[in-house]
């Protein structure tokens, strides 16, 4: 290691958590076990893919907090924020991101956006971490769905968030 090097102590998974689900559950709990301090950053997305999130950025904080402390964790920080990642990771003294990769089509658009990160903020790490394989089809947009439509997803998301979704859209079956 040369002498301007330093380990990375601090890093954010950073995501829009609309809702946070059992995968984004994983890289976080993965993160942690790579890291001595993890922060999720929760970005305020106002309008990801044409939609503004379901739920309010407290709500996604508070979902994630919740859903850490079923698992008996309290010591991973959940911060909201606007702006850039960048910014944020600055802000808050990390050193690294920590992204979780399903498919290639995540790798394509996460390299592209570590790229950029790199650009705006050369000592900031990217770190990949591949989905664990019951989770690789898990995303929110396909949560949000299934619940919006009644069915449970009970399979796919923490308690807590499995309660929100039926509170949102209405009572499905509760899986």
């Amino acid at each position: 290691m040369r002498d301007n090097e330093t380990k990375v102590e601090h890093v954010v998974v950073p995501g829009t958590f609309d809702p946070v689900t059992l995968g984004h559950l994983d890289v976080i709990l993965r993160a942690r076990r790579l890291f001595p301090r993890v922060t999720v950053a929760v970005a305020a997305s106002a309008n990801k893919r044409g939609h503004g999130p379901v739920f309010s950025l407290d709500e996604r904080a508070e979902m994630i907090r919740e859903a850490l402390a079923g698992e008996g964790i309290d010591d991973v920080a959940v911060k909201p924020f606007c702006g850039l990642l960048v910014d944020f990771c600055r802000e808050e003294g990390a050193g690294g991101v920590v992204k979780g990769l399903r498919a290639m089509t995540d790798f394509e658009y996460e390299l592209q956006q570590a790229d950029l990160n790199c650009h705006l903020s050369p000592d900031l790490e990217s770190v990949f971490v591949m989905s664990s394989p019951e989770y690789g089809y898990v995303s929110s947009s396909i949560v949000r769905e299934i619940a919006s439509m009644g069915s449970s997803v009970a399979m796919l998301v923490p308690p807590n968030v499995n309660e929100r979704l039926r509170e949102r859209f209405g009572s499905g079956p509760q899986g």
